[in-house]
């Protein structure tokens, strides 16, 4: 039985992965961290990881990206696996996990679902062969409570598409007062928030008489959720390093 520890414990996905793990026999939550520590739970909760004691063959982190330097230390400092799945990650954080990723194994994905990442090898597939001739542009749809825009997931594909390029693209975030004449350059980002979407990506490629869409739609959390276990199952048996999606796919 694989042991976690559920950092956000108490957020939207914090809930959800909470149903999938007692669900599943092989999976039990021995503690969680939550800015709201006094909730009543089957486990200890606790309000820094700091603070945790509890032994655990991996970490999930669904949390607030002012939160993950310090849960970092802590994986780090009690040799602990760490999946994190929080977006909005700063330069500053993105280096630290890399850092802590030569002591202990960790998992970084700005979308767990595996939908997602199977686009992600479709972009990288295609892109290449119409960077001379398409525009490529990304729009994406959530929830009216998201924080940061544009989202972690359409950065991914953007970076995904980037990678392959012989000529990276610019990133335009949204073209308000801008007059520019969209050359094949940049590739546009454009965030739409309203009520509970949980998640929509389109990859719009446009060229001469010709338009070519790839779009991914979530419709329900149960995807991210079940993505972060697969995610947790494989990296406790992971020595140190830095994996992605990508590494949980490959394996399949």
């Amino acid at each position: 039985m694989k042991k976690i520890i559920l950092s956000g414990v108490q957020g939207r996905m914090g809930q959800v992965l909470q149903a999938q793990i007692a669900a599943d026999p092989k999976l039990t939550v021995v503690a969680g961290i939550d800015q709201h520590p006094e909730i009543t739970a089957a486990f200890p909760v606790y309000a820094t990881p700091a603070e945790l004691t509890e032994a655990a063959d991996v970490v999930i982190d669904f949390s607030h990206h002012s939160v993950v330097p310090d849960l970092v230390k802590a994986c780090v400092e009690k040799n602990l696996p760490l999946v994190v799945a929080t977006t909005g990650l700063d330069n500053d954080t993105k280096a630290m996990l890399q850092v802590a990723s030569n002591v202990i194994p960790i998992f970084v994905s700005a979308n767990m679902s595996l939908g997602i990442n199977v686009l992600i090898k479709a972009l990288q597939a295609i892109s290449p062969a119409l960077e001379a001739d398409f525009n490529m542009e990304i729009v994406e749809k959530h929830h009216n409570q998201k924080k940061d825009a544009p989202s972690g997931t359409a950065l991914l594909l953007a970076d995904a598409i980037n990678d392959t390029l012989a000529e990276p693209k610019t990133y335009i975030y949204g073209r308000h007062g801008l007059e520019l004449d969209n050359p094949l350059s940049e590739l546009g980002l454009h965030a739409v928030r309203g009520g509970t979407i949980p998640g929509e990506h389109t990859v719009i490629y446009t060229g001469p008489d010709e338009i070519i869409e790839l779009k991914h739609t979530a419709l329900s959390r149960d995807i991210f959720a079940n993505g972060a276990l697969k995610a947790a199952v494989f990296l406790a048996d992971q020595p140190a390093g830095m994996y992605d999606m990508q590494d949980l796919l490959n394996q399949a």
